[in-house]
Order: C-alpha cells, then sequence, then structure tokens
C-alpha cells in the first residue's frame, strides 16, 4: 500500500506554549487513519498545519504528499490537490440551497454566469453518493445536523477529494445519523478514498479505522495497527499516559437527602408551531445529593424540558408548576430562576454558554457578578482571584486566566462552563450533554466535579445521548420519549436494553393512541 501522506518533525508554537513536538504522521492510501488524543493534545493543529490553515513558515518540519514536499500558504494550495478538511463546526450557510452550498467558491458557471441547471445536476449527484434523498433546492436550514453533515461530504466530493479529514464528525449525530456516516466512510474506503478520522467515541474509532496515531501534550506517542487486535483500554492508556481502569468515579454512599426540586405537569408548545406539544405533562423530582440522568433519544424533549425550566428560554404556552426546597419557584426569567436556585449548563458551550473572545478571567464569574463588584462595578482582584480558584479547582489547562476561551480545548471549555455555575452555588444544577466533545481522561475529571458535587449535597441532573455515561455516573434514572416521561428506574437496576425498552413500548403505544 503506497503511503500518501507524510508529516515529519512538524513543530508548531504559539506565544507561551508549544501545541506540536516534532510530530511524525504516515497515512496509506486508501486507508480510514484515526487521530485521537485528549482535548489539547494538538489534533486539530496538526490537521490544521496540514491543510493550510496554518500556512507553510509558521511551523517547522515537512508535509510530503504523493512523495512530494509541499507548502501550503493556505487552504485553496491544498484543495487544489485533493486535501479537504470538514471542521466540527459545520461551514453551511443556513438560507442558500444544498446545491448552492455544495459549490460555494466553485461555482458552475458560464461566461461568468452561473448554470442553475448543472449546478442542480451535479448536486444531485454528489447527494446520491453521499445517500441523501433530498432535493438539490432544499435549503439546509431545513435539514437536521445528519443531513448537513452530509451535505459537508458532498461538497468536499464536488472538489475532487483524495484526502478527506473530518474532525468529530458524530459529536453532535444521534446514533442513527453516526452510524450512517461511518457506512459511508467505509464505503468511501472500498473506492479508494483515503479519509484521517478525530473522534473521541473510541468505539467507532475501533469500529472503522484501520490504523491510529495516537497524539498526547503535542507529541505522537504511538501508532496502532487495528489488525493486531487494539482495545479501547489500549488507546486509552496511550492517550492519557496511564491506565484507566474504571472510566466512572465510584459512586460514594451518601445519604439523599430531601427533594430539592419538583416539577409538576409541564407541559411547552414548539415556539413556532403553537399546536405542537415538545414537553408534555411532564413531573418528576430530584433530591439533594442524586444525580439524576435523563435518557432518550435524540429529540425526546430533553434539551427542551431543560431549556424551558431554565427561565423559559425556550418554547411558548408553558404551563405547570416547579418547586424548590418546598416553595414554588419563579422561573419566569433566567435571572428569577438564577435567584431561585437552579442552573443549567447547556450542550451548545459555543453558543450559550461562553463569551469565546473573552477571557477565562471574564468568563468565570459572569452568572453571579454581584459577588464579585463594589455596588455596580466589578473588583477586578476578586474577579481575578475567583477566576483563578476554580481555574486550579477544575483543573483548567491555560496559559493563565487572561488566555481567551475560544483557544482553550473542548474539555477545558467545558470546564469554563462549569465553573461558572459552581461560582453560582445553585441548589439545582442541570447538566446538558455534559462531556459532548471530551476526551475521556476530561471526561472522568468532569465525572469527578458532578460525583463531589452530590456529596455536597447538591442536587444535579444529567441529560445525556450517551446511554453508558448515564448509566455509570447517576443514581436514578428518567426515560422520555416523544416529550413524556415514559419510565423510572434506579441506575443499579436499569440497563441500555431496559431503557430502549421503554422507548420502544411507549412508541408503539403512542402509535396505537392515534389510530
Amino acid at each position: 500500500m503506497a503511503t500518501i501522506l507524510e508529516m515529519r518533525g512538524i513543530t508548531k508554537e504559539f506565544p507561551g506554549v508549544k501545541a506540536l513536538d516534532d510530530v511524525n504522521l504516515r497515512v496509506e492510501e486508501g486507508e480510514i487513519h484515526a487521530l485521537v488524543g485528549e482535548n489539547g493534545a494538538g489534533k486539530s493543529t496538526l490537521m490544521k498545519v496540514l491543510s493550510g490553515v496554518y500556512p507553510a513558515g509558521s511551523y517547522s518540519g515537512d508535509i510530503l504528499y504523493d512523495g512530494e514536499v509541499r507548502r501550503f500558504a493556505g487552504i485553496t494550495d491544498s484543495e487544489d490537490l485533493g486535501i479537504i478538511i470538514i471542521h466540527q463546526e459545520l461551514a453551511l450557510i443556513p438560507l442558500l440551497s444544498i446545491a448552492e452550498n455544495i459549490f460555494l467558491g466553485n461555482e458552475r458557471a458560464r461566461r461568468g454566469v452561473i448554470d442553475w441547471r448543472e449546478t442542480e445536476e451535479r448536486a444531485a449527484e454528489l447527494l446520491d453518493r453521499v445517500g441523501l434523498k433530498e432535493s438539490p433546492k432544499t435549503l439546509v436550514d431545513d435539514l437536521g445536523l445528519g443531513k448537513q453533515q452530509l451535505v459537508e461530504i458532498a461538497k468536499a466530493l464536488s472538489k475532487d477529494v483524495r484526502l478527506l479529514i473530518l474532525d468529530e464528525p458524530t459529536s453532535s449525530l444521534n446514533e442513527a445519523d453516526s452510524e450512517k456516516l461511518l457506512n459511508l466512510l467505509v464505503e468511501f474506503r472500498r473506492r479508494g478514498l483515503t479519509s484521517i478520522l478525530i473522534s473521541h467515541k473510541l468505539n467507532e474509532i475501533s469500529r472503522v479505522a484501520d490504523r491510529i496515531t495516537v497524539l498526547r501534550d503535542g507529541s505522537a506517542v504511538a501508532r496502532l495497527d487495528c489488525a493486531d487486535g487494539i482495545s479501547e483500554d489500549d488507546i486509552i492508556r496511550d492517550m492519557v499516559g496511564r491506565s484507566l481502569d474504571d472510566r466512572y468515579p465510584p459512586r460514594q454512599p451518601h445519604a439523599k437527602g430531601e427533594t430539592a426540586m419538583e416539577v409538576r405537569n409541564w407541559t411547552v408548545h414548539h415556539p413556532l408551531h403553537s399546536d405542537r406539544k415538545v414537553v408534555d405533562n411532564v413531573s418528576f423530582h430530584v433530591k439533594r445529593g442524586e444525580v439524576l440522568g435523563i435518557a432518550g433519544l435524540m429529540g425526546a424533549g430533553r434539551t427542551e424540558l431543560a431549556m424551558s425550566l431554565f427561565g423559559r428560554s425556550w418554547g411558548r404556552d408553558i404551563s405547570g408548576e416547579a418547586l424548590i426546597d418546598g416553595k414554588p419557584a419563579d422561573l419566569s426569567s433566567v435571572r428569577s430562576a438564577i435567584d431561585a436556585g437552579l442552573a443549567y449548563a447547556t450542550e451548545d458551550r459555543k453558543t450559550y454558554g461562553l463569551i469565546l473572545d473573552d477571557t477565562i478571567r471574564r468568563n468565570v464569574p459572569l452568572a453571579k457578578l454581584e459577588a464579585i463588584a463594589d455596588g455596580l462595578v466589578v473588583n477586578p482582584a476578586r474577579e481575578a482571584e475567583v477566576a483563578q480558584r476554580y481555574r486550579t479547582r477544575l483543573n483548567i489547562k491555560s496559559s493563565s486566566i487572561e488566555q481567551e476561551t475560544v483557544n482553550l480545548s473542548g474539555g477545558n471549555q467545558q470546564k469554563v462552563v462549569l465553573s461558572k455555575w459552581l461560582f453560582a452555588d445553585p441548589e439545582v444544577l442541570i447538566l446538558d450533554e455534559p462531556t459532548r466533545g471530551i476526551d475521556v481522561g476530561a471526561k472522568f475529571e468532569i465525572y469527578t466535579v458532578i460525583r463531589d458535587l452530590a456529596a455536597a449535597g447538591k442536587a444535579i441532573i444529567v441529560i445525556s445521548s450517551e446511554m453508558p455515561e448515564l448509566l455509570g455516573i447517576t443514581d436514578r434514572l428518567y426515560v422520555m420519549n416523544e416529550g413524556r416521561f415514559v419510565g423510572e428506574m434506579a441506575t443499579d437496576d436499569a440497563s441500555q436494553e431496559k431503557i430502549m425498552a421503554r422507548i420502544i413500548k411507549s412508541a408503539e403505544t403512542r402509535k396505537g393512541e392515534a389510530a
């Protein structure tokens, strides 16, 4: 098998940090090569060097592609050779059609005028190759995330891709869409296309990858051949530099306290389609010292439930009652919800959880500015003290508290979000997909924080699409489907099979009701 790509001795430095240190990477033609490592290990940085986002001259070392040394001045240079990168944040324009997005910057034109017939016919061919049945005229805004990911791949195919780089392509997808995407990569391999896959989902890596390169602290520490029978534990050991015998901290036996929050008959309608109930007559409770999980498939209504509770941040015509410590809670606004003792760490930390172009120092105290202010003016010394305290407590890896959060890894960004809400000192903390896009080492640290908070008497609600995660860190589970709670069980008595059985049974019952 011929080598299509070789990166030799790649070193990349930013002010105060060496992101890549003499990294070597070799990729064979026609394989799926996985790139794994903890957040901040240098995976995305290495791929930005390869694709020309970081141009030649900004790093040291050599890139050999098809056996020749290449010096990319920008991303156009790498794309001209068929190296296409699809970033974790999709680069699509929602209000343009699929066809327009596929050929944006690469328009099908004659004498300066776009040929719409050719554009849509060619787009239809590409959509067929990725298994997407939508019309090329469909607006991207009308597609789910899984289909948007396929549009990105179709866009890559339109540029005669030979080496496809996917950065966390399944991090926001449900299991069905993830499966479809992975099957597509396997089909591409059969046709001779080479892929580099960056992912924290080791089960996916183990399933589709031919070889794995492991990065740790900016260095390539292992190259693994999956034909040798590599286990997930082997990969983790290389990633974190130690054996991670248990992926979840042990449950510490402690008595559960009184009910911290109770929700009764909570109903929420869709903000645009007022006749559609997204949360339908939901009731639940969570005790002090308890980690409560909410399981369900994508679209079950879990995030909508959490956001509607947190100051009515989502939905319309909201009805029902919420009590905190046995007293009716005013959740009519975000400020009121925080004052009532409720906090919500969003699943979308980049859009709603952080001010990305501001520093750790500014982000951490945001939810409780009055605690660091003299009257109406923030005290800079107290602000810095709080930020430094939580940077140390949650082991946030950064050059200092003055580092902008946009430049932190995903795991460290999530720790800043948690710091913000821990400083607010809520009675009830809702964590929505708290470990999405985070490596196993950072996950363990966040699980430990959750367990410590429960031991300190806080009530924690965890929403997660990863059932093993819910089974590993919670004490009790509710199962949600189609806007309703359809099951409740102690985690010790739960399993993935039991959770899915409740979902399937409820769907069949709902279908019978509709008939």
